[in-house]
């Protein structure tokens, strides 16, 4: 009966503690963990990322349906679908800013096709040029 006892005072201790941190974290309703559970849409990414023209928006695009929609590779259909559901207009020429983005070293083109179309992905360089703000990294030179 002790150990019952002294279980649910630990319990008891625990849920305060627990709740005395929610308080400090701001997270102390469960609606707030609803809020933070829901998802990132492809607008807000590009809005995040402050792309400044179709190159960048394309690079962008590519690594939200990577990062956030599990796509292992992206293809045209793919970038004129993610352009239309963030609202923006579909630039004439997407290919031209695919190979533009290639030329940086932010995408590359993978030997599978998907739906029988070129397909490509952001490369390691593409990821860390977006997330400095579309500013390559200066690289240190090491003797």
């Amino acid at each position: 009966m002790e150990d019952i006892q002294q279980l649910n005072e630990k319990v008891s201790s625990l849920e305060k503690r627990l709740s005395v941190l929610e308080a400090k974290l701001g997270n102390s309703s469960s609606e707030s963990s609803v809020t933070n559970n829901k998802k990132l849409s492809i607008k807000e990414f590009i809005i995040s990322k402050g792309p400044s023209g179709n190159v960048e928006k394309t690079l962008a695009i590519a690594c939200y349906f990577e990062k956030y929609e599990g796509f292992g590779s992206i293809n045209i259909e793919d970038l004129a679908r993610g352009f239309q559901l963030a609202k923006e207009a579909i630039p004439t020429n997407i290919n031209d800013k695919v190979n533009m983005n290639i030329k940086k070293g932010h995408m590359a083109e993978v030997k599978e096709k998907k739906d029988n179309k070129k397909a490509w992905i952001v490369t390691n360089s593409g990821e860390k040029f977006l997330d400095n703000g579309f500013k390559e990294i200066k690289k240190e030179t090491t003797w």
